[in-house]
C-alpha cells in the first residue's frame, strides 16, 4: 500500500500550482468556450480544448464495478459485491481498498470519474435501488461512503457521491417532489453527504432527479449553493443525473456545474443566450467553469496543473478477483445456525444444492450498476471446485423465480443498417443480448442507424417445445428458419424514460425444435427517444429449453434433499424485483421459493438457506431451517466466496446494515408512491431501527447490526471520557473476548441514548463502531470516537446545530437490540 510522502508544504504548493493553472486557463476562454465545458460532449465525456491544454474527461458508472464508456461483454469489468454487501462488512479499511480497486479499473478503462457511491438511505425496504445504497443509518452510510471515496481518489480518480439528496425510492423519480422537514433532512438524509464532504473531500457530487420541498435538485440554490458549498466547503463539481437538467437559468443559478449527457442539453447555446440577455451573470458561468477545470486538473487533464495524485504515489496493483472474493465472504451475514451446522464438516457426506440462483448466480442488481464481469463463479461451480471429487454434490432447480427468459446462450452477429438498408457496421455477440449505450460498434453514428438485425443459431440440447422471446421496446420482426413468429411493436411499461432500456417488456413464442435452427431478430429504431442525442440500443432474444412443470421441479428438489446429509437452498430476488427505475411492490420471494424452502426443510432437518438478494425479503420459514445465511448480491466471485464460508475457510463476518422485517405490515415506512406529485416523509426521524425501537410488540425478524459469525464473544469492559476536541464528544474503549473455538472478527457497535424526556428524538442511535479480531480466548479492545454531532439536533429557527445537554447512556454491543454494556455520560451545553 503506497503512502503519500508529500509534506503539508508540498501539498499546499501543488494546490497553489493547480489553482494558478485553472485561473490561467479560464482567463483564455471566451463565453462560448467556458459554456462548452459545462455540458457533455456525448454520453460519458466532457469535451477537450486543445488551446488551453484540456483533455477529454470521461465518466463511468461505478457502484459495483467500473463499466467504462462501452456497455458490452467485449470490454468486461471486475464485478464487486453490491454496496449493501460492502456496508455489511462494517469495515472501513476494506471499503477503502475497494475504492482503490475501482480507481484501478477506471484507469484501465480510460475513465477519470466514477459515478459512485450511492449514499441515499434505506428509508423503505421497497426502494428499488436498495441494493445500491449502504444502510438505513446515516452514520454507517457516511463512514463507508467516505472510505470508498477516499480509496477511489487515492487512485487519482474522481467520485460523485449520489444522488444529492432524498432520492430514496424510484417511483416517479424524475418528477417527484419530496417533502421533508428541515430537521429530518439535516439529521438523516443530508448527514451522509456532509460526512463524506468533510472527511473525504470528493471531487464531485451528482444531483438527484427529484425535487426537495419544491425545487428540483439540479436547480436547488439553497441546498447546492448555500449548504453544500458555503456551509460545508465543497469545491468539486455538481453533475446532473443523466437528463436531469431541465431549465437553463434555474440550473445555472442553482449551482449545477455539468449537464449530462450531451451534446443536447439545457446549457450550450441556451446558456450563452441567457448570459447575453442578462438572465445569468457571466461570473456565475465563471464559477461553474472554474470547478470543471479544477476537476480536470485534479485528474491530470489540464496542462501546467499537477495531478492530485502523481503516478509515483498511485496505490500498488490490486488483484481484483481476490478482493471481490474477500469482500463477498466478509459481507455474508449468518442469522441462524442451529446445532452448529455451519461450517460444514470436513467430510460432509452427500450435499444437495438446490435453487435456480445456485446454477446461475445473481451477482448484482438491475440498472446502471450492472457491468459485464470478467467471469462468474456460481455457487454450483464454487462448491464443486472446493469439495473435489470425494464429496457427492447433486443439483436441482427446485423453483425458478425468473419472470423473463435469459438471453439465448449462443454466439451471434448483429448487423447495423441505415434508412436505405445500407450496411453501416457489424458486431459479434456472445449471447442473445444487445446493449449499447452512448456509442455504437464500429463507430456507427446513432443518427444514421435505423435497423439492428441479430442472427444466431439456436441449438436444442434436447428436442421438444422450446420458447423464444423478444425483450425490448419498439418494432420487432422475429423469424425462426424463415417462419415469421412476430411482426409488431412492444410498448414500454410505466413512465420512466429509462424503463425501455433497464426494464423492457417481454413477448414469448413456443416452437418445436429437434436440432439447430437459424433465428433472426430485427429491431427498428424509434424515430423519437426520451434520450435523444446519444446512442441507446437495448433488446434481447431470449431462449428457454423444455422444462418440467413447477410441481415436478419441487418434487425433484425434495427427493434430492431427503437423500442428502445437508441440503443447501439458494433463494433470491430477480432483476425485475430489484432494479433501478422501479420500486418493489412486495417483500416476499418471487415465485414458489418459500414453498420450496418449507418442503425441503421438512425433508431434511439440516437445511441451510442462502438468501441471494440486495434488500430485505420475508422469510416465513426462518425458524424451520438449520441455518440462514445472507449472501446479498455477491459479485462475480459469488460461488468461490460462498464455498469459503460454507466450508469454514472464511468466517461470515457481516452484520446487517439495515433492519429486516418479519411481516410487511410491520414495516415502519412502507409508502414510496407519490400522491399528487409529492412524497411526504411524515415519519420524520423515525426510519429503520430508530422506528422499530418504538414499535412495541411488532418486532423485526432481525435487527440492524445483527449477525453471528463462527465464534462467540463476551463483552467485558466499557470506558468513556469526554473529549476536548471541537468535533469529538468522547473517546470510548470496549473490551471484548473471543470465548469460542475459532479465530473470528467482531463488529463492536456503540450506541448513544438520550434521557428519554424529549420524545422528538430517537431512543437510540449508532454513534461509533469498529471491527476487531481475536484468537480463541484472546481479548481485543475497540477504540472509537463519538462525534459531537451525536448529541446535537438541528434548530430550524436558529438554522444551526444545537447541543442538547443532559445525561446520555453509552451502550456497547452486537446489534441495536443486543447492548450488554452501558455507562452514563454527562454532556454539558456547548
Amino acid at each position: 500500500m503506497n503512502v503519500d510522502l508529500r509534506t503539508n508544504k508540498e501539498t499546499v504548493m501543488t494546490d497553489a500550482q493547480r489553482a494558478a493553472a485553472v485561473e490561467s486557463a479560464l482567463a483564455r476562454l471566451d463565453l462560448p468556450a467556458k459554456v462548452a465545458l459545462l455540458a457533455g460532449a456525448d454520453m460519458w465525456s466532457l469535451p477537450a480544448n486543445e488551446e488551453i491544454g484540456l483533455g477529454r474527461l470521461v465518466m463511468s458508472d461505478g457502484p459495483a464495478g467500473v463499466r467504462g464508456e462501452h456497455w458490452t461483454a467485449d470490454d468486461p469489468s471486475v464485478a464487486i459485491p453490491s454496496p449493501t454487501a460492502l456496508a455489511a462488512t462494517w469495515d472501513l479499511e476494506l471499503a477503502r481498498r475497494t475504492g482503490r480497486l475501482l480507481a484501478q479499473e477506471a484507469r484501465r478503462k480510460g475513465a477519470h470519474v466514477v459515478l459512485a457511491p450511492t449514499v441515499n438511505l434505506h428509508r423503505s425496504p421497497r426502494g428499488g435501488r436498495h441494493f445500491e445504497c449502504y444502510s438505513e443509518d446515516p452514520l454507517l452510510t457516511g463512514e463507508i461512503g467516505a472510505a470508498l471515496v477516499a480509496g477511489v481518489q487515492d487512485g487519482g480518480v474522481g467520485t460523485t457521491p449520489k444522488h444529492f439528496v432524498a432520492n430514496d425510492s424510484e417511483t416517479d423519480r424524475y418528477t417527484v417532489d419530496v417533502r421533508v422537514d428541515e430537521r429530518t433532512l439535516r439529521e438523516l438524509y443530508l448527514a451522509p453527504f456532509e460526512a463524506i464532504v468533510r472527511k473525504a473531500h470528493p471531487w464531485g457530487l451528482m444531483a438527484a432527479y427529484n425535487g426537495v420541498n419544491g425545487p428540483t435538485m439540479s436547480e436547488h440554490d439553497e441546498l447546492n449553493n448555500r449548504v453544500l458549498r458555503e456551509e460545508w466547503g465543497f469545491d468539486g463539481i455538481l453533475v446532473s443525473d443523466w437528463t436531469g437538467a431541465r431549465d437553463t437559468v434555474r440550473a445555472a443559478l442553482g449551482g449545477l456545474d455539468v449537464a449530462m449527457p450531451g451534446p443536447a442539453t439545457v446549457y450550450g447555446e441556451h446558456l450563452v443566450t441567457a448570459v447575453r440577455e442578462g438572465l445569468v451573470p457571466e461570473s456565475t458561468v465563471d464559477e461553474l467553469a472554474r470547478r470543471v477545470l479544477l476537476l480536470a486538473a485534479r485528474v491530470g487533464l489540464l496542462a501546467g496543473a499537477p495531478a492530485a495524485v502523481p503516478a509515483e504515489l498511485l496505490p500498488a496493483p490490486i488483484d481484483g478477483e481476490a478482493l471481490a472474493r474477500e469482500v463477498a465472504a466478509r459481507s455474508f451475514v449468518l442469522l441462524r445456525n442451529e446445532g452448529g451446522v455451519l461450517p460444514l464438516d470436513p467430510a460432509p457426506g452427500r450435499i444437495a444444492l438446490i435453487g435456480a440462483a445456485a446454477a446461475e448466480a445473481r451477482i448484482g442488481g438491475g440498472g446502471s450498476a450492472q457491468v459485464f464481469p470478467t467471469g462468474v463463479v456460481s455457487p454450483l461451480d464454487g462448491l464443486r471446485a472446493a469439495l473435489g471429487e470425494g464429496v457427492e454434490l447433486s443439483y436441482a432447480v427446485g423453483a425458478d423465480p425468473r419472470t423473463f427468459l435469459p438471453p439465448a446462450a449462443f454466439p451471434g452477429t448483429a448487423e447495423l443498417t441505415g434508412t436505405d438498408g445500407q450496411l453501416l457496421g457489424t458486431a459479434k455477440l456472445s449471447d442473445g443480448a444487445v446493449r449499447w449505450l452512448g456509442a455504437l460498434p464500429g463507430g456507427v453514428e446513432f443518427a444514421e442507424l435505423r435497423h439492428v438485425r441479430l442472427e444466431t443459431t439456436v441449438t436444442a440440447a434436447r428436442p421438444g417445445r422450446h420458447e423464444l422471446a423478444i425483450r425490448g421496446v419498439g418494432r420487432f420482426l422475429l423469424e425462426a428458419d424463415g417462419e415469421v413468429l412476430f411482426d409488431g411493436e412492444l410498448l414500454p411499461e410505466g413512465d420512466d424514460p429509462a424503463g425501455g432500456f433497464l426494464n423492457p417488456p417481454e413477448r414469448r413464442f413456443g416452437v418445436e425444435l429437434a436440432g439447430p435452427v437459424v433465428v433472426r431478430l430485427s429491431h427498428t429504431m424509434p424515430e423519437t427517444s426520451a434520450f435523444a442525442g446519444f446512442g441507446m440500443v437495448s433488446f434481447a432474444l431470449g431462449h428457454g429449453e423444455p422444462a418440467a412443470s413447477a410441481d415436478e421441479l419441487i418434487e425433484e428438489a425434495v427427493a434430492a434433499a431427503r437423500a442428502a446429509e445437508v441440503a443447501i437452498v439458494v433463494v433470491g430476488t430477480t432483476e425485475e424485483v430489484e432494479s433501478e427505475g422501479v420500486d418493489r411492490d412486495a417483500l416476499r420471494l418471487p415465485g414458489r421459493q418459500d414453498e420450496l424452502v418449507a418442503r425441503v426443510a421438512a425433508a431434511n432437518p439440516r437445511t441451510v438457506v442462502v438468501v441471494n438478494s440486495g434488500a430485505p425479503v420475508l422469510m416465513p420459514w426462518r425458524a424451520e431451517v438449520a441455518a440462514v445465511l445472507l449472501g446479498w448480491f455477491p459479485g462475480q466471485e459469488a460461488g468461490a466466496a460462498l464455498a469459503d464460508v460454507l466450508l469454514g475457510a472464511a468466517e461470515p463476518a457481516g452484520r446487517l446494515p439495515t433492519t429486516w422485517p418479519a411481516e410487511e405490515a410491520d414495516c415502519p415506512v412502507w409508502e414510496v408512491t407519490p400522491a399528487d406529485g409529492r412524497l411526504t416523509y411524515d415519519e420524520g426521524l423515525f426510519i429503520g431501527y430508530r422506528a422499530w425501537q418504538r414499535r412495541g410488540e411488532a418486532q423485526p425478524a432481525y435487527w440492524f447490526g445483527e449477525g453471528r459469525g463462527y465464534t462467540e464473544w463476551s463483552y467485558e469492559g466499557l470506558e468513556a471520557r469526554l473529549s476536548g476536541e471541537a468535533d469529538t464528544l468522547a473517546e470510548v474503549s470496549v473490551r471484548v473476548r473471543n470465548t469460542g473455538r475459532r479465530t473470528g472478527r467482531e463488529v463492536v457497535q456503540v450506541y448513544l441514548a438520550p434521557d428519554g424526556v424529549d420524545r422528538s428524538r430517537p431512543d437510540l442511535q449508532l454513534a461509533a463502531f469498529a471491527v476487531v479480531e481475536a484468537a480463541p480466548g484472546e481479548y481485543a479492545t475497540a477504540r472509537v470516537s463519538i462525534p459531537r454531532r451525536a448529541v446535537q439536533t438541528w434548530d430550524s429557527e436558529a438554522r444551526a446545530w444545537r447541543t442538547r445537554p443532559g445525561v446520555y447512556t453509552v451502550e456497547a454491543g452486537r446489534s441495536a437490540a443486543d447492548r450488554p454494556l452501558t455507562l452514563a455520560l454527562d454532556v454539558s451545553a456547548g
